[in-house]
């Protein structure tokens, strides 16, 4: 079953997922889209930041923000932006989990891996910063 991808098989390729949610707590359901990389790595910047010379996760509004980014119509248009997020983040914090998770799955963010991000920063910086 394994074939040899081009560039137009991968480029044409739908496998951005979709999949229903119901959110009890909002009397409904909302559909929840697989992140794409670019949108992924906004995510992350969205989620570290730096202060001083280290950084840090910054879990404010993580699970909103996340879900302005993967909440969509049912055709995979996102239904709020990256401002809706302080908006988004005064919801049911029970709602705005079982999204998280959802999208978590989805896009194969693990719990590990913004930590894991803010570490390799880290030592980024701390390669970066040798004299020469």
């Amino acid at each position: 079953m394994s074939k040899a991808l081009d560039r137009k098989s991968i480029t044409e390729h739908q496998d951005l997922k979709i999949e229903k949610v119901d959110v009890p707590e909002w009397d409904g359901y909302v559909y929840v889209r697989t992140l794409s990389g670019v949108e992924r790595d906004a995510f992350e910047a969205m989620v570290v930041e730096r202060r001083g010379n280290n950084y840090q996760v910054n879990m404010r509004n993580m699970r909103a923000k996340l879900a302005c980014l993967v909440i969509v119509d049912e055709s995979g248009e996102r239904i709020f932006s990256d401002a809706d997020a302080e908006i988004l983040g005064k919801k049911s914090a029970s709602a705005l989990q079982r999204i998280f998770n959802v999208a978590s799955r989805l896009s194969g963010i693990s719990n590990e891996d913004v930590e894991e991000l803010a570490k390799n920063l880290k030592r980024a910086q701390s390669e970066g910063s040798g004299s020469g």
